[in-house]
């Protein structure tokens, strides 16, 4: 009971000081008149990856290296999986040629390259680490020069001028609230996983991959209410490319990442390839760049089949 309150609560804190931290990053680019394309794909995309990234990198100083490897895959599942799969349950989307002109492939590269890293020796070695930093930095180059028109700003009513020392604040409670609340995840989900006697891999990727993966859900449901397309399948994307080459790119340059329960290599990385793979059919299919209620049947069905089977 006290590892679920952990974890809940640990969640929470994430939650709350990831929306601190992406206040004060964007109140900050406005101070200090950085474009507002470029904010939207640097400060907010590593904003908005920031649970993922602080969990990733405590799970494995920590000696969990599963948890942060669990927690990646598992988001990048759930991101396609359950947070798309219900969004276009709710409302169907229209799908931009961006997406398979450069969201798509960039994303099936960066899943290729991190299969090709860690499933021959199951370490995620630092010169890796930094290769995967070093091709999202070019990545982002390419975006802001050639691709501006497919760069959003999605949620324009959030761009508040805030007072300095209110940035100052938001940046102190949003990294504390980030570092306490990865805390409180990683004790709870490594308590959970000893009580239920299953291993840190099957926690990572189910309750801790969700759980990091809230924010998106929480921002898609709320834009299909409000009936506005704040969240597209390019925003999902974007964080399924940032949670693999950010997130384990850093992870992996401060301490390498060793995989411990071999089903992360057997099964996980493959259901992370097969529903990425997926997407792209789906958009086309039967109507051309739209996914509507059907597609969602068929993500969604497929997420629970895959939790159903690895906890199983």
């Amino acid at each position: 009971m006290t590892d679920l309150l952990f974890i809940i609560l640990g969640l929470v804190l994430l939650i709350v000081g990831g929306n601190w931290l992406l206040k004060a990053a964007v109140a900050l680019s406005l101070r200090l008149a950085i474009p507002k394309i470029v904010v939207g794909m640097t400060v907010v995309s590593f904003a908005t990856s920031a649970p993922e990234l602080i969990v990733s990198i405590k799970a494995a100083l920590d000696g969990f290296p599963d948890l942060a490897l669990g927690n990646v895959v598992g988001s990048n599942i759930a991101n396609l999986g359950l947070v798309l799969g219900v969004t276009v349950l709710l409302g169907s989307i229209d799908v931009k040629k961006s997406f398979y002109t450069t969201d798509w492939p960039v994303m099936m590269l960066a899943s290729i390259l991190f299969f090709v890293f860690i499933y021959f020796d199951g370490v995620l070695e630092q010169y890796e680490g930094v290769l995967m930093v070093a091709f999202l930095f070019v990545f982002l180059v390419y975006l802001l020069r050639f691709q501006k028109p497919a760069v959003e700003d999605e949620m324009p009513e959030d761009d508040e001028l805030l007072p300095l020392y209110k940035i100052v604040l938001f940046l102190g409670l949003g990294g504390v609230a980030l570092w306490g609340g990865s805390e409180l995840l990683i004790n709870g989900a490594v308590g959970m996983a000893s009580a239920f006697g299953v291993s840190d891999r099957v926690i990572g990727i189910t309750v801790v991959s969700v759980g990091t993966s809230i924010p998106e859900l929480a921002a898609s449901i709320i834009a299909v209410i409000k009936k506005e397309k704040a969240i597209s399948l390019g925003n999902l994307i974007g964080s399924n490319i940032f949670n693999l080459l950010a997130v384990l790119g850093i992870t992996s340059i401060i301490t390498p990442i060793r995989v411990i329960d071999q089903g992360l290599l057997s099964s996980d990385i493959f259901w992370m390839l097969g529903i990425s793979l997926l997407v792209l059919p789906l958009v086309f299919i039967p109507k051309g760049l739209r996914l509507g209620w059907r597609d969602g049947i068929v993500l969604l069905g497929l997420y629970i089949f895959f939790v159903y089977t690895t906890v199983t």
